[in-house]
């Protein structure tokens, strides 16, 4: 069903940029952006168990291990013989060995349902497809099959007009969240480039849940509604409305201007590293001012709260997740993931 191999050239090609190409805001930052990722890196070196899971909140979870795989993948580590490569063959391998019989990517670990560590198991292995054995890739191949059809099924659960189109906790919920649902259409777009039989419609709906959960003056979306936890999940909206081809539509433009009138009240927010993860990412799609104004922020306000350690702390999930979010927000510029590509006509002025 995939056949990697295109993908990963275009991705090797993207690799040859260098950071420079990413506007001088990143330059301004970049010595110190490494350094830290660095040292964040190799704090989640010391994390792991030998169980195979993390320290911390949910850290048995697949979905931890995949979000500390992704931290790796986004420096440009590769699967392999190396360092950081042999960690990320060790959480693709967890992760790959934690399916269950229906074809989700859990362990028991998994909070209120399993379907956010599916998202974030299949999003990080179909990032790893085309970097690894024959023996690997044929397993990644058959899990991300399944995993592709769960998060559709899931999403085509019959509900109301306000939560169709998006997705829950659980794969046969009949209600979403918008915080969930950024995940799940991570994974799909991802798998999309990897050669997944992905439906337009399928994109179509989600595009229709993200447009019910923002507020149609103001430019904010929610959780669940407009206003929930919209300082956390306003990047989330407006990366889904980016990744669906939607780029500098009234709507995205709307909720980039949301943003950089409100991104300094999120250190305050319940879920701030989260927010700060996917405020980066929609910003970095949307380029210009909006990518220069907010990554100037968030170096110079998260750069000098990293602990001696490497960690960063601040959420209620633990050192690892925070630390995971935080270096896959700064390593956003480096373009390193697939699923981090953008328009290269997208401006940087």
């Amino acid at each position: 069903m995939f056949r990697p191999l295109t993908c990963f050239i275009l991705s090797c090609l993207s690799l040859t940029l260098s950071a420079q190409e990413s506007g001088d805001v990143f330059k301004k930052y970049e010595p110190e952006v490494r350094k830290a990722v660095d040292l964040g890196l190799d704090f989640l070196l010391t994390q792991e168990k030998g169980s195979g899971g993390f320290e911390g909140t949910h850290g048995i979870s697949t979905g931890i291990s995949s979000l500390v795989g992704m931290a790796f993948l986004s420096t440009g580590a590769t699967p392999g013989n190396s360092r950081y490569g042999e960690a990320i063959l060790r959480r693709l391998d967890y992760v790959l060995k934690n399916i269950q019989k229906d074809g989700v990517i859990s362990c028991g670990d998994h909070g209120n349902g399993p379907m956010y560590a599916h998202n974030i198991s299949a999003l990080f292995i179909s990032e790893c497809s085309g970097m690894v054995d024959l023996e690997r890739q044929k397993k990644i191949d058959a899990a991300l099959a399944k995993a592709v059809k769960i998060i559709l099924d899931a999403q085509a659960v019959k509900k109301d007009e306000r939560q169709q189109g998006g997705w829950r906790y659980q794969p046969n919920s009949n209600d979403s969240d918008m915080s969930c649902s950024g995940w799940a259409l991570m994974a799909l777009k991802s798998a999309r480039l990897n050669g997944a039989a992905v439906p337009t419609a399928a994109i179509e709906s989600a595009v229709k849940y993200v447009m019910h959960m923002r507020d149609e003056k103001n430019g904010n979306i929610g959780y669940t509604s407009s206003d929930a936890n919209k300082d956390s999940l306003t990047g989330a909206g407006l990366l889904c409305l980016e990744l669906c081809g939607r780029h500098l539509a009234p709507e995205n433009l709307l909720a980039a201007d949301w943003i950089l009138a409100n991104h300094t009240k999120l250190p305050q927010a319940e879920f701030a590293f989260y927010g700060n993860y996917y405020n980066a990412q929609g910003m970095f799609q949307m380029g210009g001012k909006y990518w220069k104004t907010y990554a100037d922020w968030m170096y110079s306000t998260y750069l000098p709260v990293q602990k001696a350690d490497g960690s960063w702390e601040g959420e209620r999930f633990g050192p690892t997740y925070s630390t995971c979010m935080m270096v896959l927000a700064m390593t956003v510029p480096f373009r390193q993931l697939p699923i981090y590509q953008r328009d290269e006509h997208v401006d940087e002025e």
